[in-house]
C-alpha cells in the first residue's frame, strides 16, 4: 500500500473512531442527544462504507411544546376524576339519606313469629305464685299503704292521669305543654270525654293492674291468660298481642303510646279499650287531632316524625286520652333521686306507666320489666330478635336508676314483679 492510500485510510478510521466516541459519549447524557446524519466512510481501495449510512431521526418535540401537552392532559384527567368523585359523593350521600329514611318512613316489620322453643313456662315457680295471687281476692288501697315507708312516696301520689282542660303550663313537652296551647285546644275539641272516665275511677270496686313490659324476659314466661285475668292491663307502644298471646295476653285496657310507637296493625287494636297519647312535641296533638276527626295530616307535617306514622286507628273518638304531663314530670323527679345525672330527667314509658297505674289501681303487678344489661346477648324485648347490648346506644334514659327506683316498689310490696327480673 502507498503512503498516500495509507494515509488516507488512517484518517478515515479516525472520523470514524471520533463520530462514534461522540455518539456513545453524548448518548450518557440525559439531555442532549446526537444525531448521526449520513454517518458513512468509504474504503478507499473499493468504495464501499464502512458503515451503513444512518436513517434520519425525527426532530425532538421542543420541551416547552410537551410541558402544554402534558399539562392539557392532567388537567383533562383531574377534571374527568373530579366529575367521577362527584357522582360517587351524591350517590354516597343518597345511599346515606336512604339508609335513615326507609326505615323512618317505611318500616321494616321486625317482628318475630312466634316460636315453639318454650312449650313449657321457662320458670314455673313464678307461673305458680302469678296464679296464687290471682286466687287471693283484691285488696283495695294495698299499693299506697305499702307506699308510705318510701321517701320519694310523696311524689308519687294525688297526680292527674289524663288532661281535660287547656291550662297555663310552665313546661314544654313531654314535662308539661307550654308552646303546645293552641295544638291542645284542638285536641281536646274533638274528644267527647278528655278527662279520666267513670270505669277508672277507684270508688266502688277493688282494682287490680298489670303493667306489662317489652322486656325479653315475657318470652316463654306463658303469662298470658294470667294477664287477662287483670282489671286493668296497660301497654307500651307498639308491643304485640297478635300472635303473642301465649306470653303477653290478649287484652288491652290502655295503651300508652306516641304517634311514632303507634301499631300499625288494626288487628292490635280489636281488644284495646283505650290509647293515651304521650305528648312529646305539639306535632303530636295535631297527629291525634288527625286520628279523631279522619282529617289527614299534610305531607310537610308528616315530615317531622321520625318515623311513618298512622293515619287511621280503628277506635272510636271516646277512647282517646291525652297523658297528663305531669305524670312524666313527677316520675323524672323521682327517678332524679336514683341517679347522679344532673336537670331534669325522661323516663321511659315503662316507669311512667307505672307511675300512673299507682293512681288507678289498689294492686298492681308487672311483667315483662327488669333489662339485665349483665347478659348483653340476652333477648332485649319479647316480640323481636334484637339484643340487650343495642341498649347501650341510648342516652336518652338512665334504665339503672328506673330499676332501683322499681326494687324499691317491690321491696315495699307495692307493687309485684311477675317475671323476676326486678
Amino acid at each position: 500500500m502507498c503512503p498516500a492510500a495509507f494515509n488516507h485510510e488512517a484518517q478515515a478510521k479516525r472520523q470514524l473512531t471520533t463520530s462514534l466516541c461522540l455518539y456513545w459519549t453524548d448518548c450518557g447524557n440525559t439531555n442532549t442527544m446526537v444525531m448521526l446524519n449520513h454517518l458513512s466512510v468509504e474504503d478507499p481501495d473499493d468504495g464501499s462504507p464502512l458503515l451503513p449510512e444512518a436513517a434520519e431521526a425525527p426532530t425532538p418535540t421542543p420541551v416547552s411544546h410537551r410541558q402544554r401537552v402534558v399539562t392539557k392532559t392532567a388537567s383533562k384527567e383531574f377534571f374527568v376524576r373530579s366529575r367521577e368523585n362527584l357522582i360517587i359523593s351524591v350517590l354516597l350521600l343518597i345511599g346515606c339519606y336512604s339508609a335513615i329514611l326507609i326505615p323512618a318512613y317505611f318500616p321494616l316489620d321486625r317482628v318475630a313469629t312466634p316460636s315453639d322453643d318454650y312449650l313449657i313456662p321457662k320458670n314455673l315457680g313464678l307461673l305458680n305464685r302469678s296464679a296464687s295471687l290471682l286466687s287471693d281476692p283484691c285488696r283495695p288501697r294495698w299499693c299506697l299503704d305499702h307506699l308510705k315507708p318510701l321517701s320519694c312516696s310523696a311524689g308519687l301520689l294525688d297526680i292527674p292521669v289524663f288532661v281535660q282542660q287547656d291550662r297555663l303550663w310552665d313546661l314544654s313537652p313531654p314535662l308539661g305543654l307550654q308552646g303546645s296551647e293552641e295544638h291542645l285546644a284542638l285536641a281536646l275539641a274533638s274528644l267527647p270525654q278528655p278527662g279520666l272516665p267513670p270505669s277508672l275511677t277507684r270508688e266502688g270496686s277493688c282494682r287490680r293492674c298489670v303493667v306489662v313490659g317489652s322486656g325479653g324476659v315475657l318470652h316463654g314466661s306463658h303469662l298470658g291468660s294470667h294477664i287477662d285475668q287483670y282489671d286493668i292491663i296497660i301497654r307500651l307502644n307498639n308491643a304485640p298481642v297478635d300472635g303473642f298471646e301465649r306470653d303477653a295476653g290478649s287484652r288491652t285496657t290502655i295503651r300508652l303510646m306516641y304517634p311514632e310507637g303507634a301499631p300499625h296493625s288494626a288487628n292490635e287494636y280489636k281488644k284495646t279499650a283505650m290509647v293515651a297519647l304521650v305528648v312529646f312535641k305539639s306535632l303530636d296533638l295535631d297527629w291525634l287531632t288527625s286520628v279523631i276527626t279522619k282529617q289527614p295530616l299534610s305531607f310537610w307535617s308528616k315530615m317531622w316524625f321520625w318515623r311513618e306514622v298512622v293515619d287511621d286507628i280503628p277506635l272510636t273518638p271516646e277512647s282517646f286520652k291525652i297523658l297528663h304531663p305531669e305524670i312524666i314530670h313527677k316520675t323524672g323527679q323521682v327517678l332524679q333521686t336514683y341517679t347522679m345525672k344532673q336537670g331534669n330527667m325522661l323516663p321511659t314509658l315503662g316507669a311512667s306507666a307505672v307511675v300512673m297505674a299507682l293512681q288507678l289501681c289498689d294492686q298492681i303487678s308487672l311483667a315483662g320489666f327488669g333489662y339485665d344489661m349483665q347478659h348483653p346477648g340476652a333477648r332485649l324485648h319479647y316480640y323481636e330478635a334484637i339484643r340487650m347490648d343495642a341498649m347501650k346506644a341510648q342516652v336518652v334514659h338512665d334504665v339503672s336508676a328506673e330499676k332501683r327506683f322499681l326494687r324499691d316498689l317491690v321491696s315495699a310490696s307495692a307493687v309485684t314483679d311477675l317475671t323476676g327480673a326486678l
